[in-house]
């Protein structure tokens, strides 16, 4: 679906072509993250299958939920000071505006 000549990711966000405003350091930082939460999912398994204690599971699906949460925040961060900032200094600041609202409205989920 395309709205004013720009596509939607599956969320709902404005796609701006690529992750291409994510600089290295900050790339792999993400990466790390990411390979972390795998890791503690795996454990989330483990612990489940080991029928471990409720409380205990509980407390490591809120660190996965932490994890994800860090995670997004540094995406939110490079998108708005990357995209968002290109849309603003190409005299697109109602497109800017558009995308600053779903963002907005994505992080309040």
């Amino acid at each position: 679906m395309v709205h004013d000549t720009l596509a939607y990711t599956p969320r709902g966000v404005y796609n701006c072509g690529n992750m291409k405003h994510i600089n290295e350091g900050n790339k792999v930082k993400i990466i790390r993250r990411l390979k972390l939460i795998e890791g503690q999912v795996r454990g989330l398994q483990r612990l489940i299958d080991n029928d471990t204690y409720c409380i205990d599971v509980i407390t490591q699906t809120s660190a996965v939920k932490q994890g994800l949460s860090n995670v997004e925040d540094l995406l939110l961060e490079n998108h708005l000071s990357g995209c968002i900032l290109d849309q603003v200094k190409k005299g697109q600041s109602e497109k800017a505006k558009q995308e600053i609202l779903r963002v907005y409205q994505l992080k309040r989920k």
